[in-house]
């Protein structure tokens, strides 16, 4: 077996946008479109209906922004340089067996290790493409930053790779974090404090000194992928980008700070952060959760020198309601990092999969081959002690022989297999982003052990049929899989005013469990009660196991003026009406295909009031 070198990597990210075009893939607009929330609007059209990348070329600027590169599998693989997941996987295993058998023989682990040069990536004793032009000013005005929703705390670069270096060990990282545009020298800086670059912020903070930063932009698209990777803190994300285009990064040293950065980005902003300023209140910024994440204090980033390549294409995203561009960098992962998972910790793991609904944290299905009794709780306790895993809200554990990509059949088996015993509750460290926990990146979570059990044919004797259970103040009512009711409540409705004889009336009609949501959700439409589900509950709070057996599940939001929650809870998102009508009336000009209407236009029962905060 060999590793498989015939793809080769992108020069640039013109060169990939390029290809895109040739495929058909990518659509170049000459209209002119502002970078004030009408590209997202109209990203958002395109993204939701399976569409092509877009590159905006009159934005108001002398640059070209392109965005939604990532918005299909197909563009996603191209953008690795891959025909399929499959090579990467095969790859990853030569790569791991390597790496971790001893059975291996000194001879054959040095070839195969040989072939693997290309992941180390090598130094230029040179200027780069990236540094071809100087800006004679930092000014950010300049770059078509986006404002991506309306309550959004400002413009945000949504693709950076960030540089930092830990200043006790020198060993760098690359990140993605937002970055919120305060003036055109400054920018806060969005990390989060589970990430490696926010530990290297708080050793500078300790030895009181400066940090330097270097952001890049654009490039050869393996780069965005790999900064948004969850690599182990002493892998470096280049390495990972080699072994994945199968050709060194080739770096080049920062022209002010002593960090290096591919040499082929589009563009480099070069500054630091004063440890010892005070904080930014940024925010709030419409998130890939599909609601706004609430304004909080962040270190500023002072930029210093802006240098970029000729003819310099400047990537964005937007994210919000899922599906969004997001959920393919995603499917990447999932892919690329099962293997790993599986040779180096939890070989019995067959298959991982992060539902574009569960906004990557929120649902983990994974497949395995089950071995004895207890294994799925091991897997769910595992999983939640490994790296980026451990923010998992909810683990879905089924066994060997189910499509955890099948909806319909794992929604079948968990409404036929539901009961009591199959709930594991635990808690620990959430993703900052979760706004259904009450105390901020800490909450519970919850392991759904789904293996092992047969679903026998059902011959329900049923007392009474669901339609004729009333709930007060229910606005909607629709039965799954005959065990699961979802019910559609206004505010006034509360749980605790359901009598026992209501739910034995329930239990008798087939009923095993009850979910609770707002009564804007259109029960119809699965994906936005799964996206809803996920994201509104703490599964501890919002589990009430009743005596006739039946599990209640509150989805609603919450909010500190009428429930005992004490966090603001946010709005989610949609666009103004404004933005709406401008980009209805230019469609035609966009020259991008049939007119698609407003996503916005679905939800806009769900805010109420203006601003990123919900109020009842």
């Amino acid at each position: 077996m060999h590793i498989n070198y015939k793809f080769m990597a992108y020069k640039s990210l013109k060169e990939f946008i390029e290809i895109l075009e040739q495929k058909g893939e990518l659509k170049r607009i000459q209209a002119a479109v502002s970078p004030n929330l009408e590209i997202t609007e109209i990203y958002d059209r395109v993204v939701k209906n399976q569409g092509p990348a877009l590159v905006f070329e009159n934005n108001g600027t002398n640059f070209p922004l392109a965005i939604n590169l990532y918005g299909s599998e197909k563009r996603l693989l191209l953008s690795l340089g891959i025909e399929s997941f499959d090579e990467i996987e095969q790859e990853l295993s030569i790569l791991m067996d390597t790496l971790l058998s001893s059975k291996t023989g000194k001879i054959k682990k040095l070839q195969r290790l040989m072939k693997l040069n290309n992941i180390f990536p090598k130094k230029l004793a040179k200027k780069g493409k990236c540094q071809e032009l100087e800006m004679q000013r930092v000014d950010l005005s300049l770059l078509p930053v986006l404002k991506t929703w309306p309550y959004d705390g400002g413009k945000f670069i949504t693709l950076p790779c960030v540089h930092t270096i830990d200043p006790e060990t020198g060993i760098p990282n690359i990140g993605m974090y937002r970055m919120q545009v305060i003036d055109n020298q400054t920018t806060a800086m969005h990390w989060h404090m589970h990430k490696d670059s926010a530990a290297h912020f708080d050793k500078y903070k300790k030895r009181k000194e400066r940090m330097p930063i270097t952001v890049t932009l654009g490039g050869d698209p393996v780069y965005t992928y790999a900064a948004t990777s969850p690599l182990p803190e002493n892998i470096s994300e280049y390495m990972l980008a080699g072994f994945l285009r199968k050709k060194k990064t080739r770096l080049v040293k920062s022209l002010t700070n002593d960090i290096y950065i591919p040499e082929d980005v589009d563009f480099v902003l070069e500054g630091y952060i004063d440890p010892q300023e005070d904080l930014f209140l940024e925010g709030p910024f419409g998130d890939h959760t599909g609601f706004y994440s609430l304004a909080d204090y962040y270190p500023k980033f002072h930029i210093t020198k802006i240098t970029h390549r000729k003819q310099a294409i400047f990537p964005a995203t937007a994210v919000g309601i899922p599906p969004q561009e997001d959920a393919f960098l995603g499917m990447a992962t999932e892919k690329i990092f099962l293997t790993p998972l599986k040779l180096a910790m939890l070989p019995e793991v067959i298959d991982m999969h992060l539902p574009t609904e569960g906004a990557f944290h929120n649902l983990v299905l994974i497949k395995i081959k089950k071995q004895y009794p207890g294994h799925a709780q091991k897997i769910m306790h595992a999983l939640w002690g490994n790296g980026q895993m451990m923010f998992s809200k909810i683990i879905a554990v089924f066994d060997e022989e189910t499509d955890i990509r099948d909806y319909p059949a794992l929604l079948s088996k968990f409404a036929a297999g539901f009961s009591p015993e199959k709930l594991y509750f635990s808690y620990g460290p959430l993703d900052i982003l979760d706004h259904s926990s009450d105390k901020y990146a800490l909450g519970s979570k919850i392991g759904i052990d789904l293996c092992d059990f047969k679903v026998e044919e059902e011959n329900l004797n049923l007392a009474r049929d669901f339609e004729d259970i009333d709930f007060a103040f229910a606005k909607q009512k629709r039965i799954l899989e005959k065990h699961i009711l979802l019910v559609a409540v206004d505010d006034r409705f509360e749980i605790n005013s359901i009598t026992d004889k209501k739910l034995k009336e329930v239990a008798e009609s087939g009923v095993k469990i009850i979910i609770f949501l707002d009564d804007y959700v259109d029960l119809l439409r699965l994906q936005d009660v799964a996206w809803q589900i996920f994201g509104n509950i703490d599964p501890k709070r919002d589990c009430r196991m009743q005596h006739s057996g039946i599990l209640l599940l509150n989805a609603r939001s919450k909010n500190r003026e009428t429930t005992e929650f004490s966090r603001d809870w946010p709005n989610a998102l949609i666009m103004d009406e404004k933005t709406i009508q401008k980009v209805d009336n230019i469609w035609k000009t966009l020259q991008i295909g049939d007119f698609i209407p407003s996503p916005s236009l679905v939800y806009r029962n769900y805010v109420k009031n203006k601003g990123a905060i919900k109020k009842k």
